[in-house]
C-alpha cells in the first residue's frame, strides 16, 4: 500500500505497508473499508427473512371475534378449516388466484406470515380447490348463522354487486338482462 503526495512540486511516494503476504480475503476488506464501505467477516451476516405480520393478525382476530372459525365447523379432514380460514383471510388481504394464494401461503414464496399463523405448511392449489369446494357446501348455512347473530329485523345491508357480458353461448350463470355496460344483445353475468 502506497501514499503519494506533492513535496516541493513533485511527485514523492512513500510505501506504508506491504500487503502482498496478506490473504485476499483480508486485501478485499481492506480494499472495501478505504472505499468508505464495511467489512464484515462471512460468518458475521446471517440472511433472515421477516414477513409482514400486523394485517394477517388483525384479519385472524377478527374473523375469530366474530366466531367465524368457529361457524365453519369440522370437516372430516382436519387440514380442510384452516385451508378454508387462509381462503377467507387471503380474499381480504391480498385477492388473487387459487395459485397465487398457494403460493403467498407457503413458506418458501410467503407474502405474509398468514400461512405461518395458521400452522399450513405446504400448500397447493389443489387443496385450496378442495377447501373451497367445502366451503361453497357450507356457504348457506355460515351466511344464516352470521346474519342471525348480526342482523336484527330490518337492518340496512350494504353490498357490492358487479356485472360482466359474457362473449358465448353457453354459461349457466349467464343471463339476457339490463347491461351497465351498455352491450345490448349480450348475455350478462351479475
Amino acid at each position: 500500500m502506497r501514499e503519494s503526495f506533492r513535496e516541493d512540486g513533485r511527485v514523492r511516494k512513500r510505501t506504508l505497508a506491504n500487503l502482498s503476504a496478506w490473504p485476499t480475503q483480508l486485501v478485499e476488506g481492506f480494499r472495501t473499508l478505504l472505499k468508505g464501505g464495511v467489512a464484515v467477516t462471512a460468518d458475521g451476516i446471517r440472511a433472515r427473512r421477516a414477513l409482514p405480520h400486523g394485517h394477517a393478525a388483525a384479519v385472524l382476530g377478527t374473523m375469530r371475534t366474530i366466531g367465524l372459525d368457529r361457524l365453519l365447523g369440522q370437516p372430516a379432514d382436519k387440514r380442510l378449516a384452516p385451508l378454508a380460514i387462509a381462503l377467507i383471510a387471503s380474499r381480504l388481504i391480498s385477492p388473487t388466484s387459487k395459485l397465487a394464494t398457494a403460493r403467498e401461503l407457503a413458506a418458501d414464496t410467503a407474502a405474509s406470515s398468514l400461512g405461518r399463523l395458521l400452522g399450513l405448511g405446504a400448500v397447493d392449489e389443489i387443496e385450496l380447490y378442495r377447501a373451497l369446494d367445502w366451503l361453497g357446501a357450507r356457504q348457506s348455512a355460515i351466511e344464516t348463522a352470521l346474519a342471525r347473530r348480526h342482523l336484527a329485523d330490518g337492518a340496512l345491508v350494504l353490498y357490492d354487486l358487479s356485472s360482466s357480458w359474457f362473449e358465448g353461448q353457453c354459461c349457466e350463470l349467464a343471463r339476457f338482462g339490463y347491461s351497465r355496460d351498455g352491450k345490448k344483445g349480450k348475455l350478462q353475468i351479475v
